[in-house]
Formats: C-alpha cells, structure tokens, sequence
C-alpha cells in the first residue's frame, strides 16, 4: 500500500531531477550516434533495404531475451527471483538474503536500461524526453503481453513494432491512436494480457 505508493512517487520524482540535471549538463540541443563500424551499409530483401545495424538488433534482441529466460528459468538465481517476486517474505526465512537479491535485479534492470538507450541512439535522434516515450512505450508492451509474462512481453513488443509499422504506412496521423486502441481492446477481452494469468 502506503510504503510502494511512496516509493513510485520517490522514484518518479527521482527521473524528473536527473533529467533536469541531464539538461543542465549535455543542452537541450539533440545529438546523434553514428553507427558502429561495419554496420553502416545495408542489404536488400524482397526489394526493401534494411540497414545492416537494424539486422543486428533483430538477432541481438532475441538472443538477449533468451539468455534471460534461460536465467530465469534454469538457474538458481532465476527461481530466487521468481520466488521473490511471489513471496519474499517466505523466500526469506528460507534464508535467502532477499534485500540483496532486490538489489542486484534491480543493478541488472538498469544495466538493460543502459543497453537498450545505447542500443537505439544510432536509430533515432537523442533529446531530452525522449526516456518518458521509451517508458510509455514498454508500458504499452508489458500491458499487452500480460504482466509477469516473459513470453508475453516479448510477443507484446513483436504486436506493437507491427502494429506501428501499419498504422504509420496506412494513416500516420493516427498511427499512436492504433496502438492505444489495441492495448484497449486487449484490456477488454484479457485484463491480464494476452499470455498473462489472472490473479487469484
């Protein structure tokens, strides 16, 4: 109740003051990524050119989720952690440090958020804000996948990137409407998400 309400608003207010002093520090001013070396060209498939860095994030980003599913799933720490998650108070007087075990997920949660912002800055332009729509866009995957659900979030973001592509092809003044629509719609038939399970 009242202790994670408390830590939401603290850390929320948190993103606003870095972001303020990342302001002060870098300008306001957008900047750009180059492209490592040697992903700078593109290829043509079925008549379309991709970029050779896009390629590199569609085999990057899969290998990345299933290396995580493996830990989650077929290591020790991975069940701590879904334990955890369940009941950490139980996990605890099994004699599992869960503070620690806290901390480290949440050292490996941002490390993933560093990866991710350095892995898209050659893809789109660096400004200042550009975290908030980051953050709205993961939200829209995680609620459309299903909370809780690894599969699901991977299958929410696979949805959203299509759903996107067509909404800007088709009507790109409504293409975000589409989005919203269908994380509603998924609301509707499946509060919990598509591979999410109701809570009991």
């Amino acid at each position: 109740g009242q202790e994670e309400l408390y830590q939401l608003l603290f850390t929320y207010a948190l993103v606003l003051i870095l972001s303020d002093v990342a302001k002060i520090l870098w300008g306001t001013q957008q900047k750009s990524v180059s492209r490592p070396p040697g992903l700078t060209g593109a290829t043509h498939l079925f008549g379309a050119t991709i970029p050779h860095y896009n390629l590199f994030i569609l085999l990057l980003g899969p290998a990345i989720a299933l290396g995580f599913w493996l830990v989650l799933q077929r290591t020790r720490v991975g069940r701590f952690i879904r334990a955890a998650a369940l009941d950490r108070e139980t996990l605890g007087a099994l004699g599992v440090n869960v503070d620690a075990l806290y901390t480290g997920v949440f050292a490996l949660a941002s490390f993933l958020g560093g990866l991710g912002g350095a892995l898209i800055s050659p893809m789109r332009a660096i400004v200042p804000g550009m975290d908030t729509e980051v953050i709205v866009e993961a939200f829209v995957v995680v609620v459309i996948g299903g909370l809780g659900s690894f599969w699901g979030t991977f299958l929410g973001a696979l949805i959203y990137g299509q759903v996107l592509s067509f909404g800007i092809l088709f009507f790109p003044r409504f293409s975000i409407f589409s989005i919203f629509a269908l994380m509603a719609a998924v609301l509707i038939v499946r509060p919990w998400g598509l591979l999410g399970r109701p809570l009991k």
